[in-house]
Protein backbone atom coordinates (compact mmCIF):
# COMPACT_ATOMS: atom_id res chain seq x y z
CA UNK A 1 0.00 0.00 0.00
CA UNK A 2 1.25 3.45 -0.91
CA UNK A 3 0.77 6.36 1.44
CA UNK A 4 -0.15 6.79 5.08
CA UNK A 5 -3.50 7.52 6.69
CA UNK A 6 -3.33 9.53 9.92
CA UNK A 7 -6.02 9.14 12.55
CA UNK A 8 -6.65 12.44 14.31
CA UNK A 9 -8.60 13.20 17.52
CA UNK A 10 -12.34 13.61 16.99
CA UNK A 11 -15.19 13.97 19.49
CA UNK A 12 -15.12 12.63 23.03
CA UNK A 13 -17.70 10.00 23.93
CA UNK A 14 -20.19 11.06 26.60
CA UNK A 15 -19.17 8.02 28.60
CA UNK A 16 -16.12 5.79 28.57
CA UNK A 17 -18.61 2.90 28.48
CA UNK A 18 -20.34 4.19 25.37
CA UNK A 19 -21.40 1.45 22.96
CA UNK A 20 -20.49 1.57 19.26
CA UNK A 21 -19.97 -1.12 16.59
CA UNK A 22 -17.20 -2.91 14.71
CA UNK A 23 -17.16 -0.20 12.04
CA UNK A 24 -16.11 2.39 14.62
CA UNK A 25 -12.54 3.49 15.14
CA UNK A 26 -11.89 4.87 18.60
CA UNK A 27 -9.36 5.35 21.36
CA UNK A 28 -10.05 3.93 24.82
CA UNK A 29 -13.46 2.83 26.04
CA UNK A 30 -14.61 -0.78 25.82
CA UNK A 31 -14.07 -3.05 22.78
CA UNK A 32 -17.04 -3.46 20.45
CA UNK A 33 -16.71 -7.10 19.48
CA UNK A 34 -19.07 -8.56 16.87
CA UNK A 35 -19.68 -11.48 19.25
CA UNK A 36 -19.23 -12.45 22.88
CA UNK A 37 -15.61 -13.42 23.53
CA UNK A 38 -15.67 -16.37 25.93
CA UNK A 39 -14.01 -19.65 26.76
CA UNK A 40 -10.39 -20.06 25.68
CA UNK A 41 -10.54 -16.80 23.73
CA UNK A 42 -11.21 -14.89 26.96
CA UNK A 43 -7.59 -15.55 27.95
CA UNK A 44 -6.52 -13.16 25.18
CA UNK A 45 -8.06 -10.33 27.21
CA UNK A 46 -6.04 -11.15 30.32
CA UNK A 47 -2.47 -10.26 31.28
CA UNK A 48 -0.23 -13.31 31.02
CA UNK A 49 1.80 -12.05 34.00
CA UNK A 50 -0.66 -10.84 36.65
CA UNK A 51 -3.90 -12.32 35.27
CA UNK A 52 -5.72 -8.96 35.35
CA UNK A 53 -8.07 -7.85 32.60
CA UNK A 54 -6.38 -5.92 29.80
CA UNK A 55 -7.46 -2.40 28.90
CA UNK A 56 -8.44 -1.36 25.38
CA UNK A 57 -6.08 1.25 23.96
CA UNK A 58 -7.45 1.42 20.41
CA UNK A 59 -10.09 -0.18 18.20
CA UNK A 60 -9.42 0.27 14.49
CA UNK A 61 -11.84 -0.63 11.72
CA UNK A 62 -9.41 -1.92 9.09
CA UNK A 63 -11.05 -3.31 5.93
CA UNK A 64 -8.84 -4.57 3.12
CA UNK A 65 -9.53 -3.82 -0.53
CA UNK A 66 -6.97 -4.91 -3.10
CA UNK A 67 -6.74 -6.93 -6.29
CA UNK A 68 -5.89 -10.10 -4.40
CA UNK A 69 -7.87 -9.64 -1.19
CA UNK A 70 -11.12 -8.01 -0.09
CA UNK A 71 -12.36 -8.14 3.51
CA UNK A 72 -14.96 -5.62 4.60
CA UNK A 73 -15.52 -6.72 8.18
CA UNK A 74 -12.12 -6.61 9.85
CA UNK A 75 -11.05 -4.91 13.08
CA UNK A 76 -7.74 -4.51 14.94
CA UNK A 77 -7.90 -4.21 18.74
CA UNK A 78 -4.89 -3.11 20.81
CA UNK A 79 -4.83 -3.91 24.53
CA UNK A 80 -2.39 -3.29 27.37
CA UNK A 81 -1.94 -4.20 31.04
CA UNK A 82 -2.40 -1.08 33.16
CA UNK A 83 -1.97 -2.56 36.63
CA UNK A 84 0.69 -0.29 38.22
CA UNK A 85 2.12 -3.10 40.39
CA UNK A 86 2.43 -5.50 37.45
CA UNK A 87 5.94 -5.63 36.04
CA UNK A 88 4.59 -6.69 32.67
CA UNK A 89 4.98 -4.36 29.71
CA UNK A 90 2.44 -6.43 27.83
CA UNK A 91 0.78 -5.06 24.71
CA UNK A 92 -1.48 -7.31 22.68
CA UNK A 93 -3.06 -6.88 19.24
CA UNK A 94 -6.03 -8.95 18.11
CA UNK A 95 -7.23 -9.25 14.53
CA UNK A 96 -10.94 -10.04 14.27
CA UNK A 97 -12.49 -10.58 10.85
CA UNK A 98 -15.43 -12.31 9.21
CA UNK A 99 -14.64 -15.44 7.26
CA UNK A 100 -18.01 -16.53 5.88
CA UNK A 101 -21.62 -15.46 5.44
CA UNK A 102 -23.11 -12.47 3.71
CA UNK A 103 -21.25 -9.26 4.33
CA UNK A 104 -23.07 -6.38 5.94
CA UNK A 105 -21.99 -2.77 5.41
CA UNK A 106 -21.52 -0.16 8.14
CA UNK A 107 -24.72 0.97 9.85
CA UNK A 108 -25.88 4.55 9.43
CA UNK A 109 -25.79 5.25 13.16
CA UNK A 110 -22.15 4.27 13.57
CA UNK A 111 -20.34 6.57 15.95
CA UNK A 112 -17.24 6.74 13.78
CA UNK A 113 -16.59 10.31 12.73
CA UNK A 114 -14.33 9.52 9.79
CA UNK A 115 -14.83 11.25 6.45
CA UNK A 116 -17.51 9.69 4.26
CA UNK A 117 -15.00 8.46 1.71
CA UNK A 118 -12.30 7.50 4.19
CA UNK A 119 -12.13 3.87 3.04
CA UNK A 120 -11.62 4.95 -0.55
CA UNK A 121 -9.05 7.51 0.42
CA UNK A 122 -7.16 5.01 2.55
CA UNK A 123 -6.19 2.93 -0.44
CA UNK A 124 -5.98 5.50 -3.23
CA UNK A 125 -3.69 8.39 -2.33
CA UNK A 126 -0.01 8.95 -2.92
CA UNK A 127 2.53 11.03 -1.07
CA UNK A 128 5.83 12.55 -1.94
CA UNK A 129 8.40 10.42 -0.20
CA UNK A 130 11.10 12.25 1.65
CA UNK A 131 14.68 11.32 1.08
CA UNK A 132 16.12 8.63 3.32
CA UNK A 133 19.42 10.39 3.74
CA UNK A 134 19.33 13.84 5.26
CA UNK A 135 22.03 16.18 6.48
CA UNK A 136 21.88 16.74 10.19
CA UNK A 137 23.21 19.62 12.25
CA UNK A 138 24.57 18.35 15.58
CA UNK A 139 23.33 21.39 17.50
CA UNK A 140 19.82 20.88 16.14
CA UNK A 141 20.19 17.19 16.95
CA UNK A 142 20.85 18.01 20.58
CA UNK A 143 17.75 20.20 20.76
CA UNK A 144 15.66 17.48 19.15
CA UNK A 145 16.81 14.83 21.60
CA UNK A 146 16.01 17.05 24.55
CA UNK A 147 12.49 17.51 23.18
CA UNK A 148 12.14 13.72 23.01
CA UNK A 149 12.17 13.57 26.79
CA UNK A 150 9.21 15.95 26.91
CA UNK A 151 7.18 13.54 24.79
CA UNK A 152 7.43 10.82 27.42
CA UNK A 153 7.22 12.80 30.67
CA UNK A 154 4.27 12.19 33.01
CA UNK A 155 2.12 10.98 30.13
CA UNK A 156 1.65 14.53 28.81
CA UNK A 157 2.84 14.13 25.26
CA UNK A 158 3.24 17.39 23.39
CA UNK A 159 5.01 18.41 20.22
CA UNK A 160 7.30 21.41 19.82
CA UNK A 161 6.72 22.22 23.48
CA UNK A 162 3.22 23.58 22.77
CA UNK A 163 -0.26 22.30 23.46
CA UNK A 164 -2.26 20.74 20.68
CA UNK A 165 -4.53 23.14 18.88
CA UNK A 166 -7.52 20.81 18.93
CA UNK A 167 -9.09 18.68 21.64
CA UNK A 168 -11.75 16.06 21.07
CA UNK A 169 -15.33 17.34 21.23
CA UNK A 170 -18.22 15.41 22.70
CA UNK A 171 -20.92 13.34 21.02
CA UNK A 172 -23.72 11.31 22.54
CA UNK A 173 -24.20 7.55 22.17
CA UNK A 174 -25.88 4.90 24.35
CA UNK A 175 -23.98 3.49 27.32
CA UNK A 176 -23.95 -0.20 28.27
CA UNK A 177 -23.62 -2.45 31.28
CA UNK A 178 -20.03 -3.31 32.12
CA UNK A 179 -17.90 -5.36 34.47
CA UNK A 180 -16.33 -3.14 37.12
CA UNK A 181 -13.24 -5.35 37.08
CA UNK A 182 -12.42 -4.35 33.50
CA UNK A 183 -10.15 -1.26 33.37
CA UNK A 184 -11.41 1.42 30.99
CA UNK A 185 -9.67 4.52 29.66
CA UNK A 186 -11.42 7.74 28.53
CA UNK A 187 -12.94 7.28 25.08
CA UNK A 188 -12.80 9.49 22.00
CA UNK A 189 -13.37 8.89 18.31
CA UNK A 190 -11.13 9.72 15.38
CA UNK A 191 -11.22 11.07 11.85
CA UNK A 192 -8.76 10.36 9.06
CA UNK A 193 -6.36 12.63 7.25
CA UNK A 194 -4.00 11.89 4.41
CA UNK A 195 -0.35 12.46 5.23
CA UNK A 196 1.10 14.84 2.66
CA UNK A 197 4.79 15.42 2.88
CA UNK A 198 6.70 18.04 0.99
CA UNK A 199 9.67 20.29 1.65
CA UNK A 200 7.29 23.23 1.83
CA UNK A 201 5.43 22.06 4.93
CA UNK A 202 8.29 20.33 6.67
CA UNK A 203 11.16 22.47 7.99
CA UNK A 204 14.58 21.33 6.97
CA UNK A 205 16.57 19.93 9.83
CA UNK A 206 19.75 21.48 8.55
CA UNK A 207 21.76 21.94 5.39
CA UNK A 208 25.01 21.29 7.21
CA UNK A 209 26.53 17.86 6.68
CA UNK A 210 27.23 15.51 9.57
CA UNK A 211 30.78 15.81 10.77
CA UNK A 212 32.80 12.71 10.27
CA UNK A 213 34.28 10.97 13.28
CA UNK A 214 37.75 12.09 12.26
CA UNK A 215 36.67 15.76 11.96
CA UNK A 216 35.08 15.64 15.38
CA UNK A 217 38.29 14.25 16.81
CA UNK A 218 40.38 17.00 15.20
CA UNK A 219 38.15 19.68 16.73
CA UNK A 220 38.26 18.11 20.15
CA UNK A 221 40.58 19.21 22.93
CA UNK A 222 41.04 15.59 23.88
CA UNK A 223 43.62 14.04 21.59
CA UNK A 224 43.05 10.49 22.82
CA UNK A 225 40.96 8.30 20.55
CA UNK A 226 39.76 4.78 20.94
CA UNK A 227 38.24 2.46 18.35
CA UNK A 228 35.40 1.55 20.68
CA UNK A 229 34.55 5.23 21.17
CA UNK A 230 34.42 5.70 17.41
CA UNK A 231 32.09 2.75 17.12
CA UNK A 232 29.73 4.06 19.79
CA UNK A 233 29.72 7.54 18.21
CA UNK A 234 28.92 6.16 14.78
CA UNK A 235 26.19 3.95 16.24
CA UNK A 236 24.67 6.94 18.04
CA UNK A 237 24.56 9.03 14.85
CA UNK A 238 22.67 6.29 13.03
CA UNK A 239 20.16 6.01 15.86
CA UNK A 240 19.74 9.77 16.07
CA UNK A 241 19.09 10.02 12.35
CA UNK A 242 16.22 7.56 12.79
CA UNK A 243 14.75 9.54 15.65
CA UNK A 244 15.02 12.87 13.84
CA UNK A 245 13.03 11.47 10.93
CA UNK A 246 10.43 10.28 13.43
CA UNK A 247 10.29 13.70 15.08
CA UNK A 248 9.99 15.54 11.79
CA UNK A 249 6.96 13.47 10.79
CA UNK A 250 5.51 14.11 14.24
CA UNK A 251 6.03 17.86 13.92
CA UNK A 252 4.26 17.92 10.56
CA UNK A 253 1.08 16.51 12.13
CA UNK A 254 1.45 16.97 15.90
CA UNK A 255 -2.02 15.60 16.74
CA UNK A 256 -1.71 12.23 15.00
CA UNK A 257 -2.86 9.46 17.33
CA UNK A 258 -1.87 6.61 15.07
CA UNK A 259 -0.67 5.95 11.55
CA UNK A 260 -2.08 3.35 9.16
CA UNK A 261 -0.39 1.88 6.11
CA UNK A 262 -1.34 -1.73 5.36
CA UNK A 263 1.79 -3.48 4.14
CA UNK A 264 3.71 -0.20 4.18
CA UNK A 265 6.77 0.93 6.11
CA UNK A 266 6.74 1.87 9.80
CA UNK A 267 7.96 5.23 11.07
CA UNK A 268 10.66 4.10 13.46
CA UNK A 269 11.59 5.98 16.62
CA UNK A 270 14.64 3.80 17.14
CA UNK A 271 17.02 2.13 14.74
CA UNK A 272 16.77 -1.11 16.71
CA UNK A 273 13.65 -3.05 15.75
CA UNK A 274 12.31 -6.35 16.95
CA UNK A 275 11.18 -9.33 14.92
CA UNK A 276 7.40 -9.60 14.42
CA UNK A 277 7.65 -13.29 13.55
CA UNK A 278 5.25 -15.29 11.41
CA UNK A 279 1.50 -15.71 11.66
CA UNK A 280 0.64 -18.37 14.24
CA UNK A 281 -2.25 -19.60 12.11
CA UNK A 282 -0.86 -19.97 8.59
CA UNK A 283 2.89 -19.51 9.05
CA UNK A 284 3.15 -16.60 6.59
CA UNK A 285 5.26 -13.58 7.45
CA UNK A 286 3.67 -10.69 9.26
CA UNK A 287 3.90 -7.22 7.75
CA UNK A 288 3.47 -3.72 9.14
CA UNK A 289 -0.07 -2.38 9.34
CA UNK A 290 -0.25 0.49 11.83
CA UNK A 291 1.39 2.20 14.80
CA UNK A 292 0.26 4.15 17.85
CA UNK A 293 1.81 7.60 18.38
CA UNK A 294 2.63 9.68 21.53
CA UNK A 295 -0.14 12.34 21.14
CA UNK A 296 -2.70 9.64 21.94
CA UNK A 297 -1.27 9.49 25.47
CA UNK A 298 -1.53 13.26 25.84
CA UNK A 299 -5.24 13.25 25.03
CA UNK A 300 -5.95 10.34 27.35
CA UNK A 301 -4.06 12.05 30.14
CA UNK A 302 -6.12 15.22 29.70
CA UNK A 303 -9.38 13.36 30.39
CA UNK A 304 -8.10 10.77 32.88
CA UNK A 305 -8.90 10.75 36.58
CA UNK A 306 -6.21 10.38 39.25
CA UNK A 307 -6.34 6.58 39.23
CA UNK A 308 -6.13 6.44 35.44
CA UNK A 309 -3.16 8.81 35.41
CA UNK A 310 -1.26 6.37 37.61
CA UNK A 311 -1.94 3.65 35.07
CA UNK A 312 -0.89 5.94 32.23
CA UNK A 313 2.57 6.16 33.77
CA UNK A 314 3.17 2.75 32.19
CA UNK A 315 2.78 4.40 28.78
CA UNK A 316 6.47 5.21 28.49
CA UNK A 317 6.91 4.26 24.86
CA UNK A 318 7.53 6.40 21.79
CA UNK A 319 5.50 4.19 19.44
CA UNK A 320 3.76 0.81 19.28
CA UNK A 321 4.23 -0.97 15.95
CA UNK A 322 1.50 -3.44 14.99
CA UNK A 323 2.33 -6.23 12.52
CA UNK A 324 -0.35 -8.55 11.14
CA UNK A 325 -0.52 -11.60 8.90
CA UNK A 326 0.42 -10.59 5.36
CA UNK A 327 -2.38 -12.84 4.04
CA UNK A 328 -4.85 -11.72 6.70
CA UNK A 329 -5.67 -15.43 6.83
CA UNK A 330 -8.84 -16.90 8.24
CA UNK A 331 -8.85 -20.54 7.18
CA UNK A 332 -7.76 -22.09 10.47
CA UNK A 333 -10.65 -23.70 12.35
CA UNK A 334 -8.77 -23.38 15.65
CA UNK A 335 -9.34 -19.62 15.72
CA UNK A 336 -12.94 -19.54 14.50
CA UNK A 337 -15.74 -18.19 16.65
CA UNK A 338 -19.42 -18.63 15.98
CA UNK A 339 -20.95 -15.17 16.02
CA UNK A 340 -24.57 -16.08 15.44
CA UNK A 341 -25.31 -15.88 11.70
CA UNK A 342 -21.68 -15.28 10.79
CA UNK A 343 -18.33 -16.90 11.54
CA UNK A 344 -15.35 -14.84 12.64
CA UNK A 345 -11.72 -15.52 13.42
CA UNK A 346 -9.74 -14.13 16.33
CA UNK A 347 -5.99 -14.03 15.76
CA UNK A 348 -3.29 -12.65 18.02
CA UNK A 349 -0.83 -10.47 16.10
CA UNK A 350 2.50 -8.85 17.01
CA UNK A 351 3.20 -5.56 18.79
CA UNK A 352 6.73 -4.16 18.83
CA UNK A 353 7.41 -1.45 21.41
CA UNK A 354 9.95 1.29 20.78
CA UNK A 355 11.14 3.49 23.62
CA UNK A 356 12.91 6.83 23.76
Amino acid sequence: MDGVTLFMPGPWADSKYEAADVYTTKIGGLPDFPFQLSGEKQVLLECSTCGSNLCLLAQVYAPISSKSLSINERVIYIFGCLVPQCESLLWRALRVQKISGEEVGPTTNSSSVSDNNWKKDMWSFDIEEEEDEEDIDLEELSRALSEAAKLTTNGKRQSNGGEFSKKPLHISQPARSVDDKVPVMPCFYTYTQEEKLSKKNISEISKSPILSIQECENNSDNEETYDEENYEYDKALNADRTYLKFKKRMDAYPEQCFRYSYGGKPLLASAETGEPGNCKLCGEKRHYEMQVMPPLIFFLHEAADNEQRISLDKFNWMTLLVYTCSRSCGESTSCQVNGGTKDWIVAEEAVIVQYE
